[in-house]
């Protein structure tokens, strides 16, 4: 009984000794770029790039980046990509999958193999553009969001969820008199948050840390997305001079780039935490049977 207790004590040691590494592996990056972004040049030069607590803290990285007023007007467009974005996502994916899900739809099988050819083909960079830019949306905060309106993936996701739903629900809500917008409003949505929620958090993410499409379709500064205006401030921060980086509050493009991913990071690391739960579930029960 005693060999038996010690040796459940060394493995329980041993898994705790495990998952503190873990933690820390992920805790010392986030750690690690909070540091750097609010350490003097002088210090991160000093230190070799290498700096978790910092003896002296300076904002000059964050106030680099706020100069101007430029950062806020980006988070206002970017907010109004992601907010505004994701809602017509859901409801176009939802509308779309909706009648995917139901097996007596004519032309079904050929709706969905459609559907699959985008997912391993496409128009394009240059057809992309010109079909944007015929349609009178370059320079628009709409070009960052009408074209992707659909993700087939996420589609897929969604019907594969709708198609586990019973079948007898919806009969009997017909019995009842209720129509289709009816019963997806009554029925199939308030069944389907978790993977709602799950598909939702895929496409904020994506609207969050998108750029590429604003670099082609944004000249405007005052159209930038954050993304797209903190990638110009990287581009544009130049190697500091050794005598430059004596200065405390000398401009390190380090610490700028650094404080550039906490302020891109932070808004997704706040919301996350409310959403865990519907996120997990949805994953585990949205997952599409082979």
């Amino acid at each position: 009984m005693q060999h038996t207790t010690t040796s459940g004590r060394i493995a329980k040691g041993l898994n705790y000794t495990l998952l503190i590494l873990l933690a820390a592996s992920c805790v010392l990056p986030f750690l690690y770029v909070i540091s750097v972004s609010l350490t003097p040049i002088s210090e991160v030069i000093k230190n070799n790039g290498l700096v978790l607590i910092p003896s002296h803290m300076t904002l000059t990285a964050y106030r680099e980046i706020m100069q101007g007023g430029r950062l806020l007007d980006a988070y206002q467009i970017t907010i109004f990509r992601v907010v505004v974005g994701t809602l017509l996502n859901l409801l176009f994916t939802v509308l779309t999958a909706l009648p995917l899900s139901r097996k007596s739809l004519p032309g079904r099988s050929w709706f969905l193999l459609f559907i699959v050819f985008t997912m391993l083909f496409n128009g394009g960079i240059i057809p992309s553009y010109l079909l944007v830019k015929e349609i009178g949306l370059l320079n628009s905060e709409w070009s960052l969001i009408i074209p992707g309106l659909i993700n087939a993936f996420y589609l897929m996701i969604v019907k594969s969820f709708f198609e586990q739903l019973p079948e007898a629900i919806d009969e009997a809500a017909r019995i009842d008199g209720a129509g289709e917008i009816s019963i997806l409003v009554r029925i199939v949505l308030p069944l389907s948050l978790p993977i709602i929620a799950t598909v939702g958090l895929f496409y904020a993410v994506w609207h969050w840390n998108s750029y590429f499409d604003a670099l082609l379709y944004i000249n405007n500064p005052e159209s930038q997305p954050v993304q797209l205006f903190l990638r110009q401030i990287l581009l544009a921060s130049v190697a500091i001079s050794g005598d430059a980086a004596e200065a405390a509050d000398a401009v390190n493009p380090i610490s700028v780039q650094m404080a550039s991913v906490v302020v891109t990071t932070l808004p997704i690391l706040v919301v996350y935490p409310f959403i865990q739960k519907h996120f997990t579930q949805g994953v585990l029960v949205g997952s599409i049977k082979g």
